[in-house]
């Protein structure tokens, strides 16, 4: 491990303050510089944004993985944090016509840095997880070349080989988005420039705040952190954090009475939507906290095949029905030669070019990757005992992921092993992650096209598009599955079990259920559909989270919520063919990390209007 890992694991073990005020002021100008880039040099704003950044380290810093690249993870963090921040229509218009300009000028001006700085930190979040890792350690994390090569486990001289080819495709990405600066010129501005000197005191505030906000865990603590954390931070104003959870002698500069007005009627907002995103989730969770696992053995059971409701995908993916492209043999082999042939890169050629032979490759260089083994257990005609090897694999390489357990425990109904079955459910309702790679697929399937010179605009749109989602499929059989094991426990007169395992179903839809960053919206349908499907088993009168709700209450605002979703996909399905190239590219980030269903919204607001 390295020393920051160290920091971070003693943080997580002992609750160190010294470690987190330590990681703190060592990432600080990272966090800090990508900040006022994506804010467009408002140092105010920036201070905000990296409040908000190390907040979340602090609270998330126990589910993140013991070998995490810390300064990956930040940078990635600080670009989703200021993105939301960010989603001003006006901002990102004037963006995109400064990037536009560029074209007319020269690459190695202080002038042609300033406009390419607020789409410097967006490129970088587009590079694969190795290429991106290579430029933050080298250019953010400041290191030597030795220094990236022990941190990435290879030499010096494969670092460098690394690094120089993460600013060729990061070369490709800026040109696409209109920005002649060479490769040359830009390892040149990353190195003088990527990194800015935080102001003076800015670690102590961020680290002092962070800390508060992680042990405060409920009541009008919490909200009072949250609303900090999401409103200008004032650097200086805070005097003393008491990490009881008091917040006291605050001091204010002087603003006009109306600035004050303004900014209280904004906090009285965001104190009512907190309540209302801590009612639904406390709705949420509410089967979870009582959850009861089912007795062993468990009774037989028949396993149906019959579909829930309409899952049909969206007419977003409907759009390239009668086009199929795929990347050439060449193309395939070009982008493999780039990529030095790692697991996301096989992966990516695999699923752009329908080469099973890229599968296979990765299947045996690779077997303890989790993506290699979410995408082997797939695999077409894959054999049952192959399947099972796979779905081991994945689980013993993402130990931590709920996802890989319920995909075990479908195979396991599917054979008839209904122990096992339920072994796994159990395991997987109590592991708070659940990733399904999506967003991980469609950025690396992304840069394949790149490298085939398709446009922007058009391996975004591909990418997503031509993805296969085979769990989702799975996720659905699952569920009926356990429903009918819920039956099977009650003719065996074991209703607490039945209940038991209608909760599982239910929080396991709800795992899909809620729109989240990147969600597709045939994803959320599902998940939707998974919960009502395991609610309807339920006494429809009993109580529902701690509000007075029914279960039949949630059972019908379910069913408004996948009404509304497919409407809004249908209205906003035939404006899609009106969109220019950069409102696709616009579009799809909007999608990458707001969801599909926040994506459509900004295209009837832009487009529905007219």
């Amino acid at each position: 491990m390295t020393e920051n890992q160290d920091l971070l694991a003693e943080f997580v073990k002992n609750g160190s303050e010294a470690a987190f005020r330590e990681l703190v002021c060592r990432y600080t100008n990272l966090v800090y510089s990508v900040a006022v880039r994506l804010t467009r040099g408002d140092s105010q704003l920036a201070q905000d944004v990296g409040q908000t950044v190390f907040s979340d380290l602090a609270r998330k810093a126990r589910t993140l993985p013991p070998d995490v690249m810390l300064g990956g993870w930040l940078h990635r963090h600080t670009c989703y944090v200021a993105a939301t921040v960010m989603r001003g229509e006006r901002r990102r218009q004037a963006r995109e016509r400064h990037a536009v300009q560029m074209n007319a000028m020269q690459d190695h001006t202080e002038d042609n840095l300033a406009r390419v700085a607020p789409i410097l930190d967006e490129a970088i979040n587009q590079l694969g997880a190795e290429d991106r890792i290579a430029v933050l350690l080298r250019f953010f994390e400041e290191r030597d070349l030795r220094s990236v090569g022990d941190a990435i486990g290879t030499n010096e001289n494969t670092a460098r080989m690394r690094v120089t080819r993460a600013l060729e495709k990061l070369h490709v990405l800026l040109k696409h988005r209109g920005v002649t600066l060479s490769t040359t010129a830009l390892g040149t501005v990353l190195a003088g420039k990527a990194v800015t000197a935080a102001p003076v005191g800015l670690a102590v505030a961020f680290s002092s705040a962070a800390l508060a906000t992680a042990a405060a865990q409920t009541g009008t603590t919490l909200t009072i952190l949250k609303i900090m954390t999401m409103t200008k931070l004032k650097v200086g104003i805070i005097s003393a954090i008491v990490l009881a959870g008091v917040v006291t002698d605050l001091s204010m500069r002087h603003r006009s009475g109306a600035r004050l007005l303004q900014e209280n009627q904004s906090l009285l907002q965001q104190i009512a939507q907190l309540q209302l995103d801590y009612q639904s989730l406390s709705n949420r969770l509410a089967l979870g906290k009582t959850l009861i696992a089912p007795h062993l053995p468990a009774p037989r059971m028949q396993v149906p095949t019959a579909p829930i409701g309409d899952l049909r995908s969206t007419n977003l993916y409907a759009r390239l029905k009668d086009k199929s492209p795929k990347l050439t043999a060449e193309q395939a082999e070009a982008y493999l030669k780039a990529n030095g042939r790692s697991a996301a890169s096989l992966l990516a050629a695999f699923r752009t070019s329908g080469d099973p032979a890229m599968l296979e490759e990765a299947m045996q260089k690779y077997p303890n990757d989790p993506q290699v083994a979410f995408e082997a257990a797939f695999k077409e005609d894959v054999a049952p005992e192959e399947k099972r090897k796979w779905l081991d694999a994945f689980k013993h390489s993402a130990p931590d992921n709920a996802l890989a357990n319920y995909l075990s425990a479908r195979d396991y109904l599917k054979s008839g092993q209904t122990d096992r079955a339920v072994q796994e459910l159990i395991a997987a309702s109590g592991k708070p992650q659940f990733q399904d790679y999506t967003q991980e697929r469609i950025q690396d399937d992304e840069e394949a096209y790149l490298s085939a010179d398709y446009s922007v605009a058009e391996a975004k749109a591909v990418s997503s598009m031509q993805l296969l989602l085979p769990q989702l499929a799975e996720v659905k059989q699952l569920a009926l599955g356990i429903v009918e094991l819920a039956n099977s426990y009650r003719q065996a007169g074991d209703e607490t079990s039945a209940q038991a395992a209608l909760q599982m179903a239910a929080n396991m839809g709800a795992r899909y259920g809620n729109p989240s960053a990147g969600e597709a919206e045939v994803s959320q349908l599902v998940g939707i559909a998974v919960e009502r499907r395991a609610l309807s088993e339920m006494d429809p009168k009993s109580p529902y989270g701690n509000n007075g709700r029914t279960v039949q209450d949630q059972i019908d605002q379910l069913g408004q919520q996948g009404t509304a979703l497919r409407d809004l996909g249908r209205q906003a399905e035939p404006l899609l063919e009106k969109m220019s190239d950069q409102d696709w590219i616009s579009y799809k980030d909007r999608w990458r990390v707001f969801g599909e269903e926040a994506a459509f919204r900004w295209v009837l607001n832009k487009y529905g209007q007219k």
